[in-house]
């Protein structure tokens, strides 16, 4: 038996299958940060730190004219998202249903993704995560009032990152409102909006990134961010009653920028 507890849960091997392909569903597309960046293991939920390869002095124990030094690592933290799905549900589900009520681990799977974005776009303070646009050199560039405006927008933050030295290809994260203008615009001669921005990352993906705020062009190049994953976003049980049973999605990262200078964000 592992931490997440599954063998004890009163669900069946199809409503397990049913809940880990709901979740891996509703996961794909709000998880952008990991379409963009290096990702690492899993490595076990055991796993708890990341190297850094650093060190900081300490005073020897004795002072006897000995150099002592501490490695630095980076803690992995731990994100839950608790949801509860009704064991009516599970049960039409083991009698055939095909539209079992999966909304709060639908609800669930997008907060968990949220926030795992704003860690990596955005930085955790308190556990020690530097994101990819605070971490960048660059002022972020104005994306403009209109659709039309982005590809201009959208070049200028590539070609600083490219002016650096940092090739491409190039992916584009967008936070929602600004994903939904790019995709119902249509330039001068009803040329797609998206098209044109695929052309200027060289090929690159443009990805919906929910708890992004304004954009970010992101190298793709490798090797400038790194996603330590100890556990990956898996469901555990926690209890159960009558009418209903309490599970959670989890998972343990840590996230550390190689290369600030590898991404621009853009702003409104």
């Amino acid at each position: 038996m592992n931490h997440l507890l599954r063998e004890i849960a009163p669900l069946s091997d199809g409503n397990w299958e049913l809940l880990d392909e709901e979740a891996r569903e509703r996961l794909e597309g709000p998880l952008a940060a990991r379409r963009l960046i290096d990702f690492a293991g899993p490595q076990g939920w055991e796993h708890s730190a990341t190297n850094l390869g650093r060190t900081e002095k300490l005073a020897a124990p004795d002072g006897g004219g000995v150099e002592a030094l501490r490695r630095r690592v980076l803690s992995l933290v731990e994100l839950r998202a608790d949801f509860a799905i009704d064991r009516e549900e599970l049960r039409a589900d083991g009698r055939g249903a095909v539209d079992a009520d999966l909304t709060p681990l639908d609800e669930a799977a997008l907060r968990v993704a949220t926030c795992e974005n704003v860690a990596v776009f955005h930085g955790w303070a308190d556990a020690g995560i530097i994101g990819i646009a605070e971490a960048s050199p660059f002022a972020p560039e104005p994306l403009g009032e209109r659709g039309d405006d982005y590809p201009r927008s959208v070049a200028r933050a590539v070609e600083s990152v490219r002016g650096v030295g940092v090739g491409g290809p190039y992916g584009l994260a967008l936070s929602p409102d600004e994903y939904t203008r790019v995709i119902e615009t249509a330039e001068h001669g009803g040329y797609p909006l998206f098209d044109h921005l695929g052309q200027i990352l060289l090929g690159g993906p443009i990805v919906w990134a929910p708890g992004l705020e304004g954009a970010l062009v992101v190298s793709l190049r490798g090797g400038d961010f790194l996603f330590e994953s100890g556990q990956d976003l898996a469901i555990g049980y926690d209890h159960h009653d009558a009418d209903s049973v309490a599970l959670y999605l989890q998972e343990s990262f840590s996230f550390v920028v190689a290369t600030p200078e590898a991404a621009a964000p853009l702003s409104r």
